[in-house]
């Protein structure tokens, strides 16, 4: 049985938890708001460079000569795993690792390799013989455009060059501070927005240069767009695991505090009942003496 001191000094480290967590979930929070406010941000000109494309390539004829929209046979696969640098964040790395390796064992029959975003995916796959191609870490805590530009930059260059036919990506999608949903998303060969390719009503602009002209412009700056929304998808995502992560310790701590008050208490009381029937006992056999 745990002594008097013993149990004091759990609870008092159990407090000292509690106050840890407590802080990281506040800090988490305001994290979380910020983020979301950049998603709010990028969303009008994302949809509008997603219609601009899906209506230029509604109408053009030549859409198999845009080097980024070409399909091939699939022979080389690259994965794009988006995890985060730290943890503390409940399932939110485990339920990526989970789906990227999913997806490495159905294209067992291909040449499949990792690109690591986030020190997570990084140090799980490489320690399992994985791989790697590419890693981007430890940029999270300064997140900025720039990054989503060099991840794009890499991958069209991957692709472009003929190294992979097909490049896909699988990350976290925010949905609210207690929900993410995992997300596996084809990059390469870009494949516009079905609703707009379908869409023949539109009306016919005149474009200088020509639309496929345009468009191999407009891809590559739509696709850094694309990775700056996953980016901030996955970390607002993040943000909103560890929120809830500390929440919940939060809360067990505060439980395991109040129960382990209550077992001070008995042990306490119980020590001082043994001590006062000592004491009656004592007396009552120096009165038999």
């Amino acid at each position: 049985m745990a002594t008097l001191r013993e149990i004091r000094k759990r609870i008092g480290s159990i407090k000292s938890t509690q106050q840890i967590t407590k802080a990281m979930k506040m800090v988490a929070a305001a994290k979380l708001r910020k983020a979301q406010e950049n998603i709010v941000a990028l969303r009008p000109y994302a949809y509008r460079m997603r219609d601009v494309i899906g209506h230029l390539t509604a109408l053009s004829e030549k859409t198999s000569e845009i080097p980024l929209m070409q399909h091939r046979p699939v022979e080389q696969v690259l994965i794009v795993s988006v995890t985060s640098d730290r943890g503390l964040c409940g399932g939110f790395n485990s339920n990526i690792i989970r789906q990227t390796s999913h997806r490495i064992e159905e294209y067992k029959e291909k040449e499949v390799e990792l690109y690591a975003v986030g020190r997570k995916a990084q140090e799980f796959f490489s320690r399992r013989n994985v791989p790697i191609k590419q890693d981007r870490i430890n940029f999270f805590n300064h997140l900025a455009f720039e990054h989503a530009v060099q991840i794009s930059k890499d991958l069209i260059s991957y692709f472009t060059s003929g190294a992979y036919d097909r490049i896909e990506i699988v990350y976290n999608e925010f949905k609210s501070a207690v929900q993410q949903n995992v997300i596996v998303e084809p990059f390469l060969p870009f494949v516009p927005d079905p609703e707009m390719a379908e869409d023949k009503t539109q009306v016919d602009f005149i474009y200088e240069p020509d639309k496929e002209t345009i468009l191999n412009v407009l891809i590559p700056k739509h696709l850094n767009t694309q990775i700056w929304r996953i980016l901030l998808e996955s970390y607002a995502a993040e943000q909103g695991a560890r929120m809830t992560a500390m929440e919940n310790a939060t809360e067990n701590a505060e439980e395991l505090v109040d129960n382990l008050t209550i077992y001070y208490n008995r042990t306490r009381q119980a020590a001082i009942t043994k001590e006062i029937a000592e004491i009656v006992g004592g007396a009552e056999a120096l009165k038999e003496s």
